[in-house]
């Protein structure tokens, strides 16, 4: 197996599941948040992350453009604005629209995907903005935003849980 070949079966693995999480999402609950600990992001705001946690960030390391103003660098953001407080997180209108901006998401990661092709997947190294210094495979950091994709659908499951929504592994894995 390839990098073009693992990215993609993993992308459209992770999408699929997620969206069928987000279907069991109550549009009543996007206010929502765990009542113990602190920091939590509402639902509404969790969707909203989930509609742009892979797909930008794989058009970050593959075109370098990384939605910024022009003449803004990752580097010229200061700690609060590379990742801002909760409060300040944007959230979603509905889970309609989550869906929506998730398959648009999907579709910017795949074209990615091909855009980059083998040859840079695997030959390309990189450094990640947030973590300046070791360089990787751009095929390694693609990787890794879907993992990132992946990681914030298994935080919906377990919201999910915690609203007494009926889910279970199967819903969690996407079998």
């Amino acid at each position: 197996m390839n990098w073009t070949q693992l990215l993609k079966a993993e992308a459209e693995a992770t999408y699929l599941t997620t969206a069928k999480l987000m279907d069991r999402v109550d549009p009543a609950s996007l206010g929502w948040k765990p009542e113990s600990g602190s920091n939590w992001m509402t639902t509404g705001q969790l969707l909203k992350h989930l509609t742009n946690a892979c797909g930008a960030g794989c058009k970050g390391f593959v075109c370098g453009d990384w939605g910024l103003p022009a003449g803004k660098t990752m580097r010229d953001l200061s700690p609060e604005e590379m990742m801002p407080a909760v409060e300040m997180l944007p959230t979603i209108a509905s889970v309609d629209q989550a869906k929506q901006l998730l398959l648009q998401d999907k579709q910017l990661a795949l074209e990615m995907i091909d855009r980059a092709g083998e040859s840079e997947l695997n030959d390309r190294e990189i450094e990640s903005p947030w973590a300046p210094g070791p360089r990787f495979a751009l095929g390694r950091h693609l990787f890794q935003m879907i993992q990132h994709l992946d990681r914030h659908k298994s935080q919906l499951f377990y919201y999910l849980k915690l609203q007494d929504r009926h889910v279970n592994t199967v819903d969690l894995w996407g079998q």
